[in-house]
């Protein structure tokens, strides 16, 4: 056993209490009677005393240090019978008798205390052992003071450094160059230690660095290496490099709303666009951290703009509607959310899909110009929402919807026709050919994904603290979590999501309303033709609103509430079509020389071209066109000036249906 003293105070220590002596009068259970230097008597506790600023027992010896058992049951097994061997020799030169010796034994004569002194046992060890008095004693004091490993060779637990005896002037050289690395293309060892001998010439000159052996350089790289995948991939080492220094701290919210967190990424999936053409679309979702609710997921085939960001928010804020062909299963009547309360609020919920309506306090974006963007802000400061920006170049402020990306690929993407794989090592031969959904169906599908693969499955970062074993699906949290913290959502009705669309600002003529080449026109307008709408900044023109992923009507704002009026066009058209779409529509009618102009005539070249998306293009064929149009079209680009095109509106940014359903006939279903 070590020597020294336990921790423990007794009555007669002097400890350090309120920046005075004290003595220790007494001990009665938890409390302590002191007596200061001037005589003055108090009693406190003795926990209190012992957690008081600067409390210390003077006078004493220092306790003995715990030995560290986790440092010793990882030394060699001939090290640690050599630290037993030696403690041994120490116990008994203390007490006479080596541990673990019978009851009755009789101390060695040299080693008894009755007979020798502490001095004399030592020397009596010394020749024992053929070593010298010094050695026995500073055996002794380190045992003492930190028991078994105080007699531990320290040899072989001493520490050594990664990077051997190279010089420090090289070792910094080449940390220098792998942090160059971070954002180059990947390069191979020979590649850098060129670099790290060029760097040593041009700031120390040249040979004044020593350098090591070609394979102790390539050795010196490879240790400083690890953990930064300077020659694995790219993507992987830039990623490395942006995680912050500090700790991860994990995001957690403790009601449905508290923070949302939004961003867009490519889908990992080839979908058909109108053309006929191939390519990847752009996925933007909005996760909530509480309950890891997917509020709301687009798909759109070109990058998100800051119309598709507003009206993500809008599509939050409203009951997911049932579908044709949806089972049953998939109503929220159905499912253990509290339908019946949230029915007494709001007649829609009826219909209502199982995906709870969650109004955001909070929203995580980061620096992308779809969401800083006027468009954005202004709708958020509408809807009452804070927006919060994540830190430049760190994903880690919005972990849980880049993990639910990551998920969304695993669970949904690889088991669509035309997936990609995460990058192009894990692509399949020709994955544009298997290509066989356009955007609204692949929406419709990630609809439906959403409520049965999503909302559904138990997600393992959801637990019920009374049962942390049992992980919990987003809607069952979202049950536990309205009926802890007694959230209600208050959704919007029609006309607040009317509120969130573009608006375009036109005149009421005999024919309707013109927006892009498209007349709009109903018999509710009768009374506003010809008139203006009172509105001087405007100069008299009415407000138009327009939702860009479902054109075939517009909604006019007037003294006595909105107008809808259908586009005249509508009953040629056997589908939905988006702005983008239409604009796709204007330019093939160029190509075979039609007029972009007459809507009549764009709108039969819309109609062949949705109904070509719907069954399927010849995709090589129309490949091959494309590409030759491409070609002959560079060199005119150069040389001849553009065409002057008609005035047309400007909407706020290209779009793609939402697959969301129109918002007119929303309010006119659900109110």
């Amino acid at each position: 056993m070590a020597g020294g003293r336990a921790s423990v105070l007794r009555p007669g220590d002097w400890v350090i209490y309120a920046d005075g002596d004290h003595q220790v009068v007494a001990l009665a259970g938890t409390s302590v009677r002191l007596r200061s230097q001037d005589g003055v008597e108090s009693v406190v506790l003795a926990s209190y005393l012992m957690a008081s600023p600067g409390f210390a027992v003077t006078g004493t010896e220092p306790p003995a240090a715990v030995e560290p058992f986790g440092l010793l049951d990882s030394l060699p097994e001939s090290v640690l019978a050599a630290a037993r061997e030696w403690e041994r020799h120490v116990v008994e030169v203390e007490t006479g008798l080596p541990p673990a010796t019978d009851p009755g034994t009789r101390p060695r004569r040299e080693y008894d205390p009755a007979e020798r002194t502490l001095t004399e046992r030592d020397a009596a060890k010394a020749d024992e052992l053929g070593i010298g008095v010094r050695t026995v004693q500073s055996r002794r004091a380190r045992y003492a003071r930190q028991g078994l490993w105080g007699l531990v060779d320290q040899r072989t637990v001493r520490e050594w450094e990664a990077t051997g005896r190279a010089d420090a002037r090289l070792i910094d050289a080449i940390r220098h160059v792998m942090d160059n690395e971070t954002a180059a293309s990947t390069g191979t060892r020979s590649r850098l230690i060129r670099r790290v001998i060029k760097m040593l010439e041009d700031v120390h000159g040249p040979g004044t660095v020593p350098l090591p052996s070609r394979s102790t350089f390539y050795r010196l790289v490879d240790v400083l290496s690890i953990g930064r995948h300077t020659f694995g991939s790219a993507v992987t080492r830039r990623q490395m490099a942006n995680r912050p220094e500090g700790p991860f701290t994990p995001t957690f919210a403790d009601r449905p709303g508290e923070q949302m967190q939004i961003d867009s990424t490519p889908l990992d999936v080839m979908v058909v666009l109108d053309s006929g053409l191939t390519a990847r679309a752009d996925l933007t979702i909005a996760v909530d951290v509480a309950t890891r609710t997917i509020c709301a997921a687009v798909l759109r085939p070109m990058g998100t703009k800051a119309v598709d960001a507003s009206l993500l928010l809008a599509r939050m804020l409203v009951p997911e509607p049932m579908r044709p062909g949806w089972s049953k299963s998939l109503r929220m009547a159905a499912s253990r959310m509290p339908h019946r309360r949230l029915l007494d609020v709001d007649a829609r919920m009826e219909q209502a899909a199982a995906k709870p309506v969650i109004v955001p306090d909070t929203v995580v974006i980061d620096g992308g110009k779809v969401f800083i963007s006027e468009t954005f802000i202004r709708a958020c400061n509408r809807l009452g929402v804070s927006v919060q920006r994540a830190r430049p170049r760190t994903p880690t402020d919005k972990a849980i919807v880049e993990a639910t990306f990551s998920a969304i690929n695993t669970m949904f993407c690889q088991h669509v026709a035309a997936y990609t794989g995460p990058n192009v090592s894990r692509r399949g031969e020709r994955v544009e050919a298997h290509a066989a959904w356009t955007i609204p169906e692949l929406q419709d599908l990630l609809d439906e994904w959403l409520l049965v693969g999503w909302q559904m499955r138990p997600h393992d970062s959801l637990r019920d603290p009374y049962r942390p074993k049992a992980a919990m699906s987003p809607n069952d949290k979202y049950t536990s979590l309205v009926a802890a913290s007694g959230y209600l959502p208050l959704v919007l009705h029609g006309e607040d999501y009317l509120e969130l669309l573009p608006v375009a600002w036109r005149a009421v003529n005999d024919y309707g309303i013109r927006i892009d080449h498209r007349t709009y026109d109903c018999a509710d307008l009768g009374p506003w033709r010809r008139q203006p709408s009172g509105i001087v900044a405007k100069r008299g023109l009415w407000e138009v609103h327009y939702d860009p992923y479902d054109l075939s009507r517009v909604f006019v704002r007037t003294k006595h509430g909105w107008i809808t009026a259908p586009w005249i066009q509508l009953p040629l058209i056997n589908a939905p079509f988006a702005d983008f779409t239409w604009q796709h529509a204007r330019r093939l009618a160029v190509e075979a020389g039609l007029d972009d102009t007459n809507e009549e005539v764009v709108a039969r070249v819309l109609d062949e071209l949705l109904s070509r998306a719907e069954h399927g293009p010849d995709k090589r064929a129309v490949r091959v066109l494309d590409r030759t149009r491409a070609a002959v079209a560079i060199p005119a680009l150069a040389n001849e000036p553009e065409p002057d095109m008609p005035p047309t509106i400007e909407p706020l940014a290209p779009v793609a249906s939402f697959g969301v359903f129109d918002a007119h006939a929303e309010a006119e279903r659900w109110l």
